[in-house]
């Protein structure tokens, strides 16, 4: 009998449940097999008799090791301790957006607490769309995927999913809005296409589409949710026109919190990355700084957040106050004396003050270092004195040795 658990999933199990010796033809495999009503369910049946746990993403080591690609598309598997604090901080709605779903992680955790959701998800990668069918419809989801870019708005092939059931549809244009969740690609290139998303803020750089993705996400963001969108720190500063994108967000009050993650986190990249959280029915226009940069476990090849460490991310952001050396409430009137520059580090001092020397010691110490280098110099003389040698070229190098040390 098999014992239940996520741990015997290998990548080696994953293979022959697919029916695919060799792991890159297995997203072909999967999507044939999901097209197919009886081989879809056969295979289902299958991988829960392994395990059951359905509250993770059975897949994304398995993904991340043979089909990700940080070089040429910058894809980043979202590490599952920040897509729960993603999650817990969008909190309940009956509906879900994510832009750049990948296999599905980010929207596994939403589900965890919001199985009744309807989930609107888009991906580009033909390789990852098979995984995320697969992880909706196995959980017998309600969703819709599109399968395409989300930026241009042109998509491949769209899917409606009814509890688990995978139809092909024909694009319908999204007018319901909804909490959001998005891990975009890390500062990609797009074709700028300037259309009611970006008419209030500007487009985004064609060298870095973060912002771009930002405001494709808000556009879908419910007037009463909130989104949650995880970027590399550069968009907190860098000026131009990504300056002013954040400007006008801060001045609408859109921005909630900015958070700070600690860096290598994610697979395949160092790269340090924030939370920023934003609403669009605030009456205020503060902004809460928590620096949880130094708040991590250490492994071998990657840093990782612990419970603890989420708990003390989502207290913090859920009393909202600051916290010495942790978390501050920024004031609008001080962001702008920033020039609405976000670094988190303007806000939150993380600096520590090193104690006080004590002199007397120091000197205590450096005396007692001399009078060790002297007996050290004495032995060593006395030593070379004692030396002997059978040939004139070692007598002179020895003589020449005892004279040196004479005049020091």
């Amino acid at each position: 009998m098999v014992k239940k658990g996520t741990k015997m999933l290998t990548n080696e199990k994953i293979n022959e449940v697919l029916g695919v010796e060799d792991s890159y033809k297995a997203p072909e495999n999967l999507m044939e097999i999901l097209l197919e009503d009886e081989k879809r369910q056969q295979v289902f049946n299958e991988f829960l008799s392994i395990t059951s746990d359905l509250s993770k993403e059975w897949f994304q080591g398995y993904f991340e090791a043979e089909h990700a690609d940080r070089k040429n598309k910058k894809q980043d598997f979202t590490p599952s301790s920040a897509s729960q604090i993603c999650a817990e901080i969008v909190g309940a709605s009956d509906r879900y957006f994510e832009a750049a779903a990948g296999t599905g992680g980010m929207m596994i955790q939403y589900w965890n607490n919001n199985q009744n959701a309807f989930f609107e998800v888009e991906e580009l990668s033909d390789r990852a769309i098979p995984f995320l069918l697969f992880n909706m419809s196995i959980r017998k989801m309600t969703g819709i995927i599109r399968h395409g870019d989300s930026l241009k708005r042109e998509f491949k092939e769209i899917y409606n999913i009814e509890k688990g059931q995978i139809q092909k549809s024909a694009d319908r244009p999204s007018n319901l809005k909804a909490n959001v969740v998005m891990n975009p690609p890390f500062s990609a290139q797009w074709e700028q296409k300037n259309d009611e998303r970006f008419n209030n803020f500007g487009l985004a750089p064609k060298s870095k589409a973060d912002f771009a993705f930002l405001l494709h996400g808000y556009h879908h963001l419910k007037s009463s949710g909130r989104m949650a969108i995880i970027l590399p720190h550069g968009v907190l500063f860098r000026g131009a026109a990504e300056g002013k994108i954040r400007k006008t967000l801060l001045e609408n009050g859109a921005i909630d919190a900015v958070i700070g993650l600690p860096s290598n986190i994610f697979y395949g990249t160092s790269i340090p990355t924030t939370i920023i959280v934003l609403q669009k029915d605030r009456t205020t226009k503060d902004v809460l700084f928590i620096d949880a940069s130094n708040d991590f476990t250490k492994e071998k090849n990657q840093n990782s957040l612990e419970e603890k460490h989420i708990k003390k991310i989502l207290d913090v952001y859920r009393k909202r106050e600051s916290v010495e050396k942790y978390a501050h409430v920024a004031s609008f009137e001080n962001i702008e004396e920033n020039d609405f520059n976000l670094n988190i580090p303007r806000y939150v001092d993380t600096f520590e003050e090193e104690e006080a020397v004590d002199i007397l010691e120091v000197m205590r110490e450096m005396i007692e270092i001399d009078k060790q280098i002297v007996e050290a110099e004495s032995d060593l003389c006395e030593q070379i004195g004692q030396l002997t040698s059978q040939t004139e070229d070692m007598s002179a190098i020895i003589e020449a040795s005892r004279k040196l040390f004479q005049k020091n």
